[in-house]
């Protein structure tokens, strides 16, 4: 008799305990809220580099397979959409420096149509690594649809890329979105790029 009392009384010690320890924890519709920030770096999978995203910018899904990363940058009052940052890497691939530059160009025009005239490309070294920053603005020419055939005209917008010399090839990231949204931001690129770095 005395087991089998002792017995219920453990039983119910472990419910309690159960039930207290699942109350303790956080709303899940509270702690959904935000994404989580690591500290610590983020390998660019399979390419030989490694950076940490700043925490203002908000971590997705990729949308393409040809991504390793994207990233969202809250719009700004005023702008239509938020900006973005996405990561590319082909295995090693990708065209030259020099060839990836020019497309990005291309991507833009000036209001009337023409080709932009005053695109600036430089030259920097982050970590060992080597790196070429596109800045360009206007009109962008965002491809999309079937083979990525057609193209939306977006006016009054910036964009920041680089190609990143990794040892395992060139890496590419690439910020696009409304011109106030991308000037907002254009610190905490620089800084990005700053931490890149060869992969632990």
């Amino acid at each position: 008799m005395m087991y089998r009392y002792l017995r219920f009384e453990l039983a119910a010690l472990v419910l309690l305990t159960a039930m207290l320890t699942g109350c303790s924890g956080d709303n899940p519709a509270e702690t959904e809220s935000a994404p989580a920030v690591s500290a610590r770096p983020t390998p660019a999978s399979g390419a030989g580099l490694e950076y940490e995203a700043p925490s203002t910018w908000i971590s997705e899904t990729p949308s393409s397979s040809m991504r390793l990363a994207q990233y969202r940058l809250p719009r700004v009052e005023g702008d239509p959409e938020d900006a973005e940052l996405a990561v590319f890497y082909f295995g090693g691939q990708g065209g030259s420096v020099q060839a990836n530059v020019d497309r990005w160009i291309g991507q833009f025009s000036n209001p009337d149509g023409s080709p932009v005239t005053d695109p600036q490309v430089s030259e920097r070294d982050a970590n060992g690594i080597a790196l070429t920053i596109v800045d360009v603005h206007g009109t962008y020419h965002q491809s999309q649809g079937p083979m990525m055939a057609q193209t939306t005209a977006k006016e009054n917008y910036r964009m920041l890329a680089a190609v990143a010399e990794g040892p395992a090839g060139p890496i590419f990231f690439k910020l696009t979105g409304p011109q106030p949204t991308v000037d907002h931001f254009e610190e905490s690129f620089n800084s990005f790029l700053d931490t890149l770095r060869p992969a632990q």
